[in-house]
C-alpha cells in the first residue's frame, strides 16, 4: 500500500512539474509572439505613412503569423485548464484573452485594411474640375466597417477584465494594450464612418445641395460669428460649385417665429427662430443648422440636404493650399473699392474680410456682396483642383479640430454618425466628453467690434468638496481697439451707440456651460460677486453674464462649478474667433490641496 502511495505521489509531482514546465513554455511563446507583434505594428505604421504598400502587406502577414502563434499557445488544453484554477487562474485567462484579441485585430482588422488602404488615399478625394472617383472609397467601406467592429469588440473584451486580481507582469501589458486599442479603435471607427458617409455626402448617389454659412467672426455668435454670407454649395460626383448667394439680412424676419426648443428659447430668446443672423446664438450647431435650413426653405422655397459652416480663418487655410486668388473686378462694382487687395492670400484674407472691408466699403449690402464674392473666388480655385492635397487636408482637419468647420445633415441616419464627431458642433452626445465645459460668446454691441477683442479661457481644478469635483472657469477679455475708436472706426464697426453700448466699447454675453448634473455656484467679475442668469440645457448648467469693455480695458470673469460627478480630466470648448484657439484655451491648472 505504501509503495503504491509513493508511486502515485511521485506521478502527481511529476505531472505537476511537467505541467509547470509546459505552461512556462507556452507563456514564453505567448509573450514573445505578442512582443514581436508589437514591434511589427510599429514597423507597419511607418510603412503605411510612407505609402509603401508592398512592404506593409508583408509586415501585416508576419504580424498575423505572430498573433496566430500566440493564440494557438493560449488555446492549449493545459493552459485552458490552468485558467480555471483559483488564485493564478485569472492570469492565464487574461493572457489568453490578450492573445485572442491580438489575433482578431490582426486577422479581421489590420490585414484587410492593409489590403485596401491604397484605395483609402484621402488625397485622391480632393475636389477637381472632373469630379472625384469615390468608388474605391465606397467599395472599401464594408472592409473598413468590419475592421472597426473587430477592433471595437476586442477592445470591449479587454476592458472587461478585472486587473486588480492579476500579477503585475500580466496587468501591465494588458493595461498598455487597452490604451493602445482605445486610440486605434477611435481612428478606425472614424475611417469606417467616413468611408460610409463621404460618397453619399459628396454626391455619388445624386446631386446634393447644402446651405453654406460663412460665419463672420467680427460679430461673435456662440458657434463662431454672425452668418454673413450665405450660398448654395452643390456637390455632384465630387464636383463642387457655388450657386445662389445671399446674406442673412436678405432673408428678413420669420413671422411667425419658428418652433424652438423651450430651454434654448429661454436662454437665447425667440431671436433664435426669428432672424437668420441669430440662429447660432446657441452653441449647439445641430439646432442652429436645422433652424437655418427651415428659414432658407421658407423664404426661398429651395430644399437643401444639409448645412455647412466655415469662417474666414478656414478660408485662409484653404488659400494656403490653393495659393492666392485674384478678386474679379468685372463681376461687381464693390470690388473696385480702394484699399482692398486685388489678391487674397492665406495671410491677408482674415484681416481683409473682418476689418479692412468695413473701412473701405460703407454700405452693409456691398460689404456682404464683397464677402460673398471672395467666397466664390476661393471655391472656384478649390473646385478647379488647384489645391495642394496634403495642405488642404491639413487645413480642413485643423478647422474641424478648432470647431471652425461644422456640418449637419437633414438625413437622420447620416446625422447620427456625424454627431459622434467635433464637426457636428453638438453640445451633448457622443462627441462631448463627460467633463467638458463650454465658454461661448454672443455679441451684445450690435456691431463688428469682436475683431478687436482678445480672450483667454482657463480651467482651475479646485479641491474636492464632499466627494464632488469643483472647477473654476476663468475668462479674461481685453478690448484692444484704439483709444479713439469711437471716432477712428466706422459707425458700422462700433455700432454708433444704437444698441446702448458706447461707441468703441464692446459688450459680450458670455455663456458658460458645465458638465451634466453639475451646478454653477458663484460668478465673479474682477473678484466681486455678481448676479448671473442661470439656466439648464440638456441637463447641463448654463450661466450667462454680460461683460462690457471700454477701449484698452480688461476684465476677469469667473464661474465656479460645483457638484461635478465626473472624475475625469476636464476640458473646455470655446467659440472660435480671430485668435488661434491654442492661444485662447490655456492649460488646466490645479489648486494646491492640503
Amino acid at each position: 500500500m505504501l509503495r503504491k502511495a509513493v508511486l502515485w505521489g511521485t506521478l502527481v509531482i511529476t505531472v505537476l512539474l511537467l505541467g509547470s514546465v509546459w505552461l512556462a513554455y507556452r507563456a514564453t511563446t505567448i509573450v514573445s509572439s505578442l512582443e514581436s507583434a508589437s514591434d511589427l505594428v510599429a514597423q507597419l505604421r511607418k510603412q503605411v505613412a510612407a505609402n509603401d504598400k508592398q512592404s506593409a502587406v508583408l509586415t501585416a502577414n508576419k504580424l498575423q503569423n505572430s498573433t496566430i502563434d500566440a493564440r494557438d499557445a493560449s488555446e492549449d488544453p493545459i493552459w485552458t485548464f490552468a485558467s480555471t484554477l483559483p488564485g493564478l487562474g485569472p492570469n492565464f485567462s487574461a493572457l489568453a484573452e490578450l492573445a485572442r484579441s491580438a489575433d482578431d485585430i490582426a486577422s479581421l482588422g489590420i490585414l484587410p485594411l492593409v489590403n485596401v488602404y491604397d484605395s483609402l488615399d484621402w488625397e485622391a478625394f480632393v475636389p477637381s474640375e472632373d469630379g472625384t472617383n469615390l468608388e474605391p472609397l465606397r467599395s472599401a467601406a464594408p472592409v473598413v466597417g468590419n475592421a472597426a467592429y473587430a477592433v471595437s469588440a476586442s477592445t470591449e473584451r479587454l476592458e472587461s477584465i478585472d486587473t486588480s486580481t492579476l500579477l503585475p507582469e500580466v496587468a501591465q501589458p494588458l493595461t498598455s494594450a487597452r490604451e493602445e486599442l482605445r486610440s486605434v479603435s477611435g481612428t478606425i471607427e472614424t475611417a469606417a464612418d467616413a468611408s460610409e458617409l463621404l460618397p453619399a455626402l459628396l454626391g455619388t448617389e445624386g446631386q446634393r445641395s447644402y446651405l453654406l454659412m460663412i460665419q463672420n467672426s467680427a460679430e461673435s455668435r456662440a458657434s463662431g460669428g454672425i452668418p454673413g454670407a450665405l450660398a448654395i454649395l452643390t456637390v455632384n460626383q465630387g464636383r463642387l460649385s457655388l450657386g445662389a448667394q445671399s446674406s442673412a439680412g436678405d432673408l428678413g424676419v420669420m413671422d411667425p417665429v419658428l418652433p424652438l426648443d423651450p430651454e434654448q428659447r429661454q436662454i437665447y430668446s425667440a431671436r433664435l427662430g426669428k432672424y437668420m443672423q441669430d440662429v447660432n446664438l446657441t452653441p449647439d450647431f445641430p439646432t442652429a443648422a436645422s433652424t437655418a435650413q427651415a428659414m432658407w426653405e421658407e423664404k426661398t422655397g429651395q430644399k437643401v440636404q444639409g448645412v455647412v459652416s466655415i469662417d474666414p480663418v478656414v478660408l485662409s487655410y484653404i488659400l494656403r493650399a490653393t495659393g492666392p486668388v485674384s478678386v474679379d473686378t468685372s463681376k461687381s462694382d464693390v470690388f473696385l473699392a480702394p484699399g482692398l487687395p486685388s489678391q487674397l492670400t492665406g495671410n491677408n484674407v482674415v484681416k481683409t474680410l473682418l476689418s479692412d472691408v468695413y473701412q473701405e466699403i460703407a454700405q452693409p449690402k456691398l460689404q456682404d456682396a464683397y464677402f460673398a464674392g471672395v467666397a466664390r473666388e476661393i471655391f472656384v480655385a478649390l473646385s478647379g483642383g488647384k489645391a495642394d492635397a496634403k495642405g488642404l487636408i491639413r487645413g480642413l482637419t485643423q478647422g474641424v479640430e478648432e470647431r471652425r468647420v461644422l456640418m449637419w445633415s437633414a438625413d437622420p441616419n447620416e446625422q447620427s454618425k456625424i454627431r459622434k464627431y467635433k464637426i457636428s458642433g453638438s453640445i451633448t452626445g457622443p462627441s462631448v466628453s463627460g467633463a467638458e465645459f463650454g465658454v461661448y460668446f454672443n455679441d451684445g454691441t450690435g456691431a463688428k467690434m469682436d475683431y478687436y477683442v482678445k480672450r483667454s479661457v482657463q480651467l482651475t481644478k479646485q479641491c474636492s468638496k464632499n466627494g464632488y469635483e469643483q472647477v473654476i472657469v476663468r475668462v479674461v477679455s481685453t478690448n484692444t481697439a484704439p483709444p479713439d475708436a469711437a471716432h477712428s472706426l466706422p459707425a458700422y464697426v462700433t455700432g454708433g451707440g444704437h444698441f446702448g453700448v458706447s461707441p468703441g466699447s464692446v459688450q459680450t454675453n458670455v455663456v458658460a456651460y458645465g458638465p451634466a448634473q453639475s451646478v454653477i455656484e458663484t460668478t465673479n467679475e474682477d473678484g466681486q460677486r455678481v448676479a448671473f442668469s442661470p439656466h439648464f440645457h440638456d441637463n447641463r448648467p448654463v450661466g450667462v453674464y454680460a461683460v462690457t469693455l471700454a477701449p484698452g480695458e480688461s476684465k476677469i470673469l469667473e464661474f465656479t462649478f460645483g457638484k461635478i460627478v465626473q472624475h475625469t480630466e476636464p476640458n473646455v470648448a470655446v467659440t472660435p474667433s480671430v485668435q488661434p484657439v491654442k492661444d485662447v484655451t490655456l492649460a488646466t491648472e490645479s489648486a494646491a490641496c492640503s
